[in-house]
């Protein structure tokens, strides 16, 4: 049996909320009758029902029951939010309120099949077994109706499954320390998320006196609800943690880090721990990797100023515009031509990232460069300096790779990927696993060097024992990623639009050193080695390519085919291009279609 845990209270109440707290067994003839199941079933049959029923108050994050325990009861949910995990500890689904939990274990005679627990604080009604059968046995239509309740739970939950999570809906704000005015970060998020819905914003002297059932109906009645809770491990902050969806931890981020204790001890599998790092200004170099280590896997948010709140939030509730940047040498610039049209009409980037000369112009966009320093410092960088004129002997690659390693350094400095203010990433290829290699931490300007690194062009990135090639050998357009982060719709952006690959000669061997100079032999079409070695090394990655495309929310492919890969003085022709492409896509209805998946 299950014992009745107490829930929150507060000897402070709000003068402007004097609710009393609502308890669910005050009319409990009322509350089942309420439910799917009993719903016009005659009274006696809810009678009976009613007096064998035992009332249970369960914590969020504790545990009903086991999958594999036996069936000897079903539960039905008055107020909360219980969770359904397969074997592997995954989420699976969601009982709300209303709904029942436990039944198909009696039905068909067997263990619990699942491991359930109240992801919320939750008031729940026990049925025996004896009970129910009873009810089923005498009246055969709450069969019908059960088996129907049940066929509609598997139809809703089957999708869910192969699905992406449901997106968040309580968010609780807990600070690392007293120094942190938690009113004031509750307030800005709560403006931000207005503008997504409803939005209610609850603290320990509004929760005053009540219980689980007046937080639940304060959830049921918003779209969202900011929980404040206080520093240390208090009871206000274990309540404000049993009920969040995700917990958004508060820290300054020039103070020294520290652990989150208060999690160990009462967070649960199905909630999603993020970092917020308050700067003061710019961001703090370094502060991001000090504070994830107390923290391994944690997303990090770097909030500046009120500009970052609103992507804060779009980045939480699952609303977020990802961007993917495809490799395509000078046909890359397109890509700020792409990002200048999204900006103008409104389309918010949140995170971005990109393989190979995509990941370079992702990670100025990550950098908040705006569109003018964009411009300035890719002009700067590849079209006044070729990055590509550095030969040298041909031990391992044709150029040396120090312009390209050099110009990065100089643009980027040495930051590294979690320290820039809007999530990145890039990816290169590992050729000693012979996997792609998803870049989102370390040495900005050492993973875009490794993502960049075309085999026989640049040498590769030697690193821990691995060596790193150019990624787009294996997926040039990482879309996949990008989705997998669940965070909202994503733009994928392919400027590698193959030309016809084609030569109007017919030969088996290189031209003989006489014959290079001929005037014959000059206007005969022959791919020269740097062209042959960049077609090769993206070769792989068609098939990837073709996937990733029919991922994206929005897929924009400029036509970029009569611009060479390495015709770098085509800077301003591939913005252009970039540029009308995406004002067209989005004139023609892909605005509209982006701006009713972020509502």
């Amino acid at each position: 049996m299950i014992v009745a845990a107490p829930c929150y209270r507060s000897p402070a109440v709000d003068a402007q909320d004097e609710r009393t707290q609502v308890d669910p067994t005050a009319n409990p003839w009322a509350m089942l009758a309420s439910l799917p199941l009993f719903s016009g079933l005659p009274k006696t049959v809810i009678d009976a029902a009613v007096a064998e029923l035992e009332w249970i108050t369960l914590p969020g994050g504790s545990l009903l029951f086991e999958a594999g325990t036996p069936a000897d009861s079903v539960y039905f949910v008055v107020s909360g939010c219980l969770g359904a995990f397969g074997s592997s500890g995954e989420l699976v689904g969601r009982i709300a309120a209303g709904e029942t939990v436990g039944e198909m274990g009696l039905i068909v005679a067997r263990p619990r099949a699942a491991t359930v627990r109240a992801l919320r604080d939750s008031e729940l009604a026990r049925l025996a077994s004896g009970t129910f059968e009873r009810v089923l046995l005498s009246h055969p239509e709450a069969i019908l109706r059960l088996a129907r309740l049940s066929v509609e739970r598997l139809l809703e939950n089957a999708p869910a499954r192969s699905s992406t999570p449901a997106a968040p809906r309580t968010i609780a704000v807990i600070p690392h320390n007293p120094g942190i005015d938690i009113a004031a970060l509750a307030a800005a998020l709560v403006a931000s998320l207005s503008r997504l819905g409803r939005v209610d914003l609850v603290s320990s002297a509004r929760a005053g006196r009540h219980s689980s059932q007046w937080f639940h109906e304060v959830e049921s009645r918003n779209d969202f609800v900011v929980y404040a809770a206080e520093p240390g491990d208090t009871a206000w902050t274990q309540m404000c943690i049993r009920q969040a969806d995700v917990l958004l931890l508060a820290a300054r981020a020039a103070e020294e880090a520290g652990p989150w204790q208060v999690l160990d001890r009462h967070a649960h599998a199905a909630q999603r721990a993020e970092l917020l790092l308050i700067h003061e200004g710019g961001i703090v170099n370094g502060a991001a990797a000090r504070w994830r280590q107390a923290l391994p896997g944690a997303p990090c948010h770097h909030l500046r100023g009120p500009a970052d709140m609103p992507r804060i939030v779009r980045l939480m509730t699952q609303r977020a515009v990802g961007l993917v940047l495809s490799g395509g040498g000078a046909r890359g610039f397109a890509h700020l031509g792409v990002v200048r049209a999204l900006r103008e009409h409104g389309v918010p980037i949140d995170l971005v990232g990109g393989s190979s000369m995509g990941g370079i112009l992702a990670a100025g966009v990550a950098a908040d460069w705006t569109d003018d320093q964009l411009f300035e410092r890719f002009r700067r960088s590849f079209v006044e300096t070729n990055p590509l004129s550095d030969f040298t002997w041909p031990l391992v690659s044709l150029v040396s790779g120090r312009k390209v390693g050099k110009l990065l350094r100089r643009e980027l400095g040495d930051i590294d990927i979690q320290d820039l203010p809007l999530p990145f990433f890039c990816v290169s290829s590992n050729l000693t696993s012979g996997r792609i290699a998803v870049h989102q931490q370390g040495p900005l300007w050492r993973w875009l060097r490794a993502s960049v690194a075309i085999p026989g062009v640049l040498p590769p990135v030697f690193h821990g024992g691995e060596v790193f090639v150019d990624g787009g050998t294996m997926n040039n357009l990482p879309v996949d990623i990008m989705r997998a982060k669940n965070r909202g719709p994503v733009i994928g952006v392919d400027v590698a639009t193959d030309p016809t690959f084609t030569s109007d000669i017919d030969a088996t061997e290189a031209p003989s050193f006489l014959n290079l100079f001929r005037r014959q032999h000059r206007r005969r079409k022959r791919p020269n080695i740097l062209q042959i070695l960049w077609r090769s090394g993206m070769v792989n990655s068609t098939t990837s390519r073709q996937e990733n495309r029919g991922q994206s929310d929005l897929l924009l492919m400029p036509p970029l085919e009569s611009l060479d890969l390495l015709d770098w003085k085509s800077f301003e022709r591939a913005i252009d291009i970039g540029y009308r492409h995406t004002c067209e896509r989005l004139a023609g209805g892909a605005l509209d279609s982006l701006k009713s998946s972020l509502s």
